[in-house]
């Protein structure tokens, strides 16, 4: 099935939203045994390029920053804490003279990192923008209850709804939104992030870092200049052009982890997808802990590499010994070639007791990594 285009038409957006209204009465009701098929006709694909919401030419900045992320909670009680999400559709930067209109959470691939603690009160208020086409909610992995509150946000443009929810379960948790077609405003950039923090806290580290991956799907081939289509056909085939982390091929490049030798990292890692399972890896470092699928009662120690699948995540804590640029990797490695690699930045003085290079001059002309 092909995306429907357009270059402003009002008659298409018009049928976009009534559309989607049928997507959101859809969502409501129990699924036939056929729900697949229709499911993949149930959402127009459409989009609305507003010069407020960036424009091939003026594209705004999609970008998360790996840093942009509350600091710990510490000891306190139950609170009733406050999240406000903002559903908007916006063209941003996808990679070096590449842009595609991406469907957000606050303006950002991925949205904003969430942080509660365990019999927090989590109130939600989710606003989808009046220049949006499409309808859009929330289903927060982190809920009891039904839909993860994807029913009760679905919101159509200019709308606001909201719900709240116990956090019940300590954990690092996927968002996402949820309306149909699901995979498709996932793979537009609808996730990210929500850490319940358990009763005693996390164990305390230096620096803290969020990073998502992702995929997208474009008409276009992987590399082509210009301004990207979404491709329906490619993502419901799971052939993704495109693998990103925090919003584009250059997010973790342009803007790389940093941190100095002897101090102490934690990363908190996820999954948007929608399809495709990560091999989490650093190239040059081992995890001393590592909490798979993000359970936090028990780390691993000693961990090369952390499966996480899309809607999961991962949290890692590793100590720096050595200075330099350490890779931020899926380990399967054909996707460093559609994207998928990002940077973190170790500075500090040499430790030949742990590494010794040989041939420091020769290596600094390499652009070998593992």
């Amino acid at each position: 099935m092909k995306a429907l285009k357009t270059s402003g038409r009002r008659p298409l957006l018009a049928t976009a939203a009534v559309l989607a209204l049928g997507a959101a009465a859809l969502l409501a009701q129990p699924l036939p045994a056929d729900a697949g098929d229709k499911f993949a006709a149930a959402t127009p694909h459409v989009h609305s390029h507003l010069d407020a919401n960036g424009t091939a030419a003026t594209p705004i900045n999609v970008v998360r920053l790996p840093t942009d992320l509350p600091g710990p909670i510490g000891k306190r009680g139950p609170q009733r804490v406050k999240v406000d999400l903002d559903t908007t559709e916006v063209t941003g930067q996808l990679a070096d003279r590449t842009t595609y209109h991406y469907w957000t959470f606050n303006n950002k691939v991925p949205g904003p990192f969430v942080r509660v603690k365990v019999g927090d009160t989590v109130e939600v208020k989710l606003k989808n923008h009046d220049d949006s086409v499409m309808m859009h909610n929330v289903d927060f992995h982190a809920v009891t209850g039904p839909g993860g509150g994807a029913k009760a946000t679905e919101a159509a443009p200019g709308e606001t709804r909201g719900f709240e929810f116990k956090a019940l379960n300590p954990g690092l948790y996927v968002y996402h939104c949820a309306t149909p077609t699901v995979a498709q405003h996932i793979a537009n950039g609808m996730y990210g992030l929500i850490l319940v923090e358990p009763e005693e806290g996390l164990p305390k580290v230096d620096r803290e870092f969020y990073v998502m991956q992702g995929e997208i799907y474009t008409e276009q081939a992987y590399g082509t200049k210009g301004h990207a289509e979404e491709s329906i056909d490619k993502l419901l085939s799971e052939r993704p052009e495109y693998f990103i982390f925090n919003g584009s091929t250059e997010a973790l490049k342009k803007n790389p982890l940093k941190a100095k030798v002897g101090e102490t990292v934690r990363i908190y890692f996820g999954v948007g997808g929608p399809n495709y399972t990560s091999s989490f890896h650093v190239i040059g470092e081992i995890f001393d802990k590592a909490y798979p699928m993000a359970s936090l009662s028990s780390p691993m120690k000693d961990v090369q590499t952390i499966t996480t699948p899309p809607g999961g995540a991962s949290v890692v804590d590793f100590k720096l010994e050595v200075p330099g640029n350490y890779i931020l990797v899926d380990h399967a490695l054909s996707r460093v070639e559609r994207g998928l690699a990002g940077i973190l930045q170790v500075d500090g003085p040499q430790n030949e007791a742990i590494f010794k290079d040989y041939n420091p001059q020769k290596s600094a002309q390499s652009t070998g990594g593992h």
